[in-house]
């Protein structure tokens, strides 16, 4: 069966269903890496991708915009070497799905919302304060354009607004 589209899960209500040990035959999320480039390097910026909304952010919108980052970083200033990306949040909620049949004499074969509790069809991350960070990318003052644009790339893969805010880490980039 083809993936819904992301609005059918951005918003969420009542509390999180994360108990795996009960959850029979959870998917392994897509995203598997949450630490990129060399993150022990010295580096004047940092650029944070930032919430202004409540929702939910699927495991592979979360991998599609640390793909498509990476990427863009990776091209852009030639090596790994040269910046740090970090994902900061991990798809926790187990999202369910009622699977509904849908050609001629469906109503005969399936009971409709009788028993409609669902089966696990993959994870969410849960944002629920605006505010939160999703991710972050740590550069050098001359790659600082080049991480912004990595960013606003990568937001454009995720189902909720987000913002893109940006700090001096040590004083003398502070001072610019």
């Amino acid at each position: 069966m083809p993936l819904r589209p992301g609005r059918c899960y951005r918003k969420f209500s009542g509390p999180a269903y994360t108990r795996r040990e009960y959850i029979p035959g959870i998917p392994m999320p897509k995203i598997t890496k949450f630490v990129m480039g060399n993150v022990n390097g010295d580096y004047d910026y940092e650029l944070r991708l930032i919430t202004t909304e409540k929702g939910q952010i699927r495991h592979n919108a979360l991998e599609a915009a640390r793909v498509i980052a990476l990427k863009y970083l990776s091209k852009k200033l030639a090596s790994e070497q040269n910046f740090a990306l970090v994902v900061t949040k991990y798809p926790h909620h187990v999202i369910r799905e009622n699977k509904m049949m849908a050609f001629a004499g469906a109503d005969r074969l399936q009971d409709g919302m009788r028993l409609s509790f669902g089966k696990p069809i993959g994870t969410a991350a849960r944002l629920e304060k605006l505010g939160e960070l999703v991710m972050y990318v740590r550069v050098k003052k001359e790659h600082l354009e080049a991480a912004k644009e990595a960013l606003k790339i990568a937001s454009s893969k995720l189902p909720i607004r987000t913002k893109i805010e940006i700090s001096a880490l040590n004083k003398e980039a502070a001072a610019q």
